[in-house]
C-alpha cells in the first residue's frame, strides 16, 4: 500500500475509531471527523494524537484518500466536496477487506463474542510476534513489519463478506439485528457465504446451534465442551479468582490454562484463540502465559469500586449476551447481590426478543429498566419500556432525573448494560453514590 495521507469521515465510530489507529501507528498522516459530541472511542483518539474536526466540507483536502463510515450516506457534504476535488473515497469495509490482504489475517465474527474473542487473540499475538489489530470496542494498533492482522468482522447488513481472511472464527450464531435479517435462517445464510471466503482454516464453536452446520472448502475446526469437538474443554474450574481448563486437541491432552476472566463464555473464546494459535503452530506455554495476563476490552465487564458498591459496565444488549455478564458476576462475586440495569437497544431487537430479555434478566436478584435507546436507522416502534417491566416481577423503570431508587442497591454489584448510552446512568449514578458518601461523613 502506497504512502498516502487519510481522512475519516465518522472517525469516532467503533470500527473507524481503530482503523484510525491502525493506519496511524503504520506512519500514515490520517485525520477525521464526526459530531462534537464525546464518544468514548475518541480516547484512543486523543492519546494518539490523530485530529478530529467537526463535520464541514472544508476538511477535505487534496492529497488525501476519503474513507467513509457505514453510519453515512454518499450525498454527505464532505463525500461531495472529496468528489468535487477527484479524490479517492472509499467505505470502510472495502477499505478493510484490501487492508488485511497484506497479512496472515484472522477475522473473528459471530453474534456473541466477537469484541472479547478479538482481544484476546491480539493480545496474544502481538506479545508473541508482530500483529496489528482492530477491535469492535474502537482499539487498534499498526505494527510495522506485522505478520498477522486481526479484525473483528461485524455481520450486520453482511459487512462481513468484504473481507476474505486466511482464518476465521465464528463464536456462535444467533437471531439479531431484525432490522436486517428476517429470521435466523437468513442470518445463517450470511455467515454460510462468509466461510466460502475463508482461505487456510474455518474455527467454529461446536457446541453452538447453528455453527456446526457451516461448511466450507477449507479445514473445519470445532471447539467447545461436547466430546465430539476436535478441541475439547475438560475440567472447567471457575473461582472468584478467574477460571481454568484443560485442553485436549483431536482426542490428546494439550495443555492445562488459566484464564483472569469469568463467566464460561469466556472459557470458549479463549478455546478459539488457543486453536488459532496451534494451527500457526505457537507454543502454548507462551499462549497460557500471555491468556493469563489479558486484561478484557472495553465495555466488556468493566469494573468500578465505589465504597462498597462494585459497579459493572458491559455491552451487553442480546439476551444471550446478558445472560454471559450476569454468569460472570455470579462467579466473580457469589455472595453478593446482583442488580442489573439494563437499556434495551433499538425498537426492533426489543420487540422481536422482548421475551427472551426478559427472561434473561430474572437471571438478576434486581432489575431496573431504562427508555429505549432508538437507533438513527428506526422510527418509534409499538414497543416501550414498560411493556418489557411488566414481564419482569418486581423490575422497576428508571428515569436519569431521578435515580434515588438505586441508592438501595448501594452496596450490591450493580450490573448496566446495553450498547446505546446508559453510560449516563452509570455516570449519574456514581456521581450520587459519590455525594451521598460526602454527606454522610
Amino acid at each position: 500500500m502506497t504512502e498516502k495521507k487519510y481522512h475519516l469521515i465518522g472517525i469516532k465510530g467503533t470500527g473507524m475509531s481503530a482503523l484510525a489507529q491502525v493506519l496511524h501507528g503504520k506512519g500514515y498522516e490520517v485525520q477525521g471527523s464526526d459530531l462534537e459530541k464525546y464518544f468514548f472511542t475518541q480516547k484512543g483518539l486523543d492519546e494518539a494524537g490523530i485530529k478530529v474536526f467537526p463535520f464541514s466540507k472544508e476538511n477535505i483536502k487534496a492529497g488525501y484518500t476519503v474513507i467513509l463510515g457505514n453510519a453515512f450516506a454518499d450525498d454527505h457534504e464532505e463525500v461531495l466536496a472529496a468528489k468535487e476535488l477527484g479524490l479517492e473515497v472509499i467505505r470502510y469495509p472495502q477499505f478493510l477487506g484490501q487492508l488485511i490482504s497484506h497479512y496472515t489475517s484472522i477475522a473473528i465474527t459471530g453474534s456473541h463474542g466477537k469484541t472479547s474473542t478479538t482481544g484476546m487473540l491480539s493480545h496474544v499475538l502481538s506479545h508473541l510476534d508482530k500483529a496489528s489489530y482492530l477491535i469492535g470496542d474502537g482499539t487498534g494498533q499498526g505494527t510495522a513489519d506485522a505478520k498477522y492482522f486481526v479484525l473483528e468482522a461485524c455481520e450486520y447488513r453482511r459487512t462481513f463478506l468484504n473481507y476474505h481472511p486466511d482464518y476465521a472464527v465464528m463464536t456462535n450464531i444467533d437471531f439479531d439485528h431484525p432490522d436486517y435479517y428476517k429470521d435466523i435462517d437468513d442470518v445463517v445464510s450470511a455467515f454460510q457465504s462468509f466461510a466460502h471466503q475463508v482461505k487456510k482454516a474455518l474455527v467454529v464453536c461446536g457446541d453452538d446451534k447453528e455453527t456446526p452446520l457451516i461448511k466450507a472448502e477449507v479445514p473445519i475446526w470445532r471447539y467447545g465442551f461436547k466430546e465430539d469437538n476436535d478441541v475439547v474443554i475438560k475440567n472447567l474450574t471457575k473461582t472468584t479468582h478467574g477460571s481454568s481448563f484443560d485442553l485436549y486437541i483431536k482426542g490428546e491432552f494439550y495443555d492445562h490454562f488459566n484464564l483472569p476472566t469469568f463467566g464460561t463464555h469466556n472459557a470458549l473464546n479463549a478455546a478459539a484463540v488457543i486453536t488459532i494459535t496451534y494451527l500457526e503452530g505457537l507454543e502454548s506455554r507462551a499462549v497460557e502465559k500471555q491468556i493469563e495476563s489479558f486484561k478484557g476490552v472495553k465495555r466488556r465487564f468493566s469494573e468500578k469500586f465505589i465504597h462498597q458498591t462494585v459497579v459493572i459496565d458491559d455491552y451487553a444488549h442480546h439476551p444471550q449476551e446478558i445472560r454471559a455478564t450476569l454468569d460472570a458476576a455470579r462467579q466473580k462475586y457469589p455472595e453478593r447481590v446482583i442488580t442489573a440495569i439494563f437499556q434495551p437497544h433499538t425498537f426492533t431487537r426489543t420487540i422481536a426478543l422482548l421475551d427472551d430479555f426478559a427472561e434473561a434478566l430474572k437471571l438478576a436478584d434486581h432489575v431496573f429498566l431504562c427508555d429505549i435507546f432508538a437507533s438513527v436507522r428506526e422510527n418509534a416502534g409499538n414497543v416501550k419500556i414498560e411493556d418489557l417491566a411488566e414481564k419482569i416481577p418486581g423490575s422497576r423503570v428508571l428515569k436519569l432525573e431521578d435515580l434515588s431508587p438505586l441508592l438501595n442497591e448501594k452496596e450490591d454489584v450493580c450490573v448496566f448494560m446495553g450498547a446505546g448510552d446508559v453510560q449516563k446512568y452509570e455516570v449519574a449514578f456514581e456521581k450520587l453514590l459519590r455525594q451521598q458518601e460526602e454527606n454522610n461523613r
